[in-house]
């Protein structure tokens, strides 16, 4: 377990809280960090700041259902970086991720409580949400959990949940492209990162350079079509540094490209009215704002050039209104 900063390694050894201090700590995946996982950290903070405590977000890598269920892969709505990230954006003092394995996945409620909770962050207050579970077999809920505090020197408070907010439904509306959808329980548009790759340069050759960006495994990426939405570069540790923070509209297409046979599936994005960017090994984000169609095969290049054009107007009216 580490503390985890905004420009920290997502992962490492240490040993919790130092000394004497009390925290007060918020627990969960946070994958999307969502409207739901607002709560739970706002609340958190807040009784952080009431007690004069750092306030810590334990969240776990890998997702605890890939451990408990081989192979189920489910996609990540953020890596541990981004997570870290928008939870410090919050007002969270330090991050801590957990390696989630299979012996952790096999610790009791008793002994999670004792050895992390008590003994490692020393917590004072421990903040979940209202159907929290953990320990062997999610044996544990707030309730146990409750009297485990009791019995090691700490309050527990469950937050209430936000009706209809989830990560598994953010996922749900990614499957079908519902980015819209996606948003509104996220709280902001759903985005993907990873690095810019070499692809087939059709896009240039067409008067549409984009950015071919190769997403980490398993991240959730909505289905396949053409998106409007942004293009950003983001700054990350040992990788080149160009147009730090720039961000631009973009055309965005998931998919297989259906015109040109045999290419895999990709993230592409058309920074709107730039054709200069030269991000090849750059760490870039792609927000989606919203769908504009789905992927089609088109009978000539001219046709499809046509399509790009009218993709390109209805990004720069979708992305730029009021600006």
């Amino acid at each position: 377990m580490a503390g985890l900063g905004r420009s920290d390694p997502p992962r490492a050894n240490g040993a919790g809280v130092q000394g004497s201090e009390r925290s007060v700590v918020a627990i969960g995946v946070f994958d999307g960090v969502h409207r739901g996982h607002l709560r739970v950290i706002e609340r958190a903070v807040a009784a952080a700041r009431e007690q004069g405590a750092r306030c810590v977000a334990v969240t776990f890598e890998p997702h605890p259902d890939d451990v408990v269920v081989p192979g189920s892969w489910t996609p990540r709505l953020t890596s541990p970086r981004r997570r870290a990230e928008l939870l410090t954006a919050l007002g969270v003092d330090e991050v801590c991720v957990l390696d989630f394995t299979l012996e952790l996945s096999r610790t009791s409620a008793g002994d999670f409580a004792e050895s992390v909770l008590a003994d490692r962050l020393r917590a004072a207050t421990v903040v979940v949400g209202e159907d929290f579970t953990f320990g062997h077999r999610a044996a544990g809920d707030a309730e146990a959990l409750r009297a485990l505090g009791d019995k090691h020197d700490f309050t527990v408070e469950a937050v209430a949940l936000l009706a209809g907010v989830s990560s598994a439904g953010v996922r749900e509306r990614l499957a079908v492209g519902d980015v819209e959808g996606a948003a509104a329980q996220l709280g902001r548009p759903h985005r993907v990162e990873g690095v810019v790759v070499r692809g087939y340069q059709r896009g240039r050759q067409l008067g549409f350079p984009t950015a071919n960006v190769e997403t980490p495994p398993h991240t959730a990426i909505p289905a396949d079509g053409v998106y409007a939405g942004w293009l950003e570069c983001v700054p990350v540790a040992n990788l080149p540094v160009v147009y730090a923070g720039e961000r631009w509209p973009a055309a965005i297409s998931v998919g297989t490209n259906p015109t040109f046979e045999g290419v895999p599936r990709t993230v592409e994005a058309y920074a709107l009215d730039r054709d200069d960017l030269e991000l090849y090994g750059v760490h870039v984000a792609v927000e989606f704002a919203a769908r504009l169609r789905g992927n089609t095969r088109f009978d000539s290049i001219e046709a499809l050039i046509e399509q790009i054009n009218d993709d390109v107007a209805e990004t720069r009216r979708l992305t730029t209104h009021g600006e």
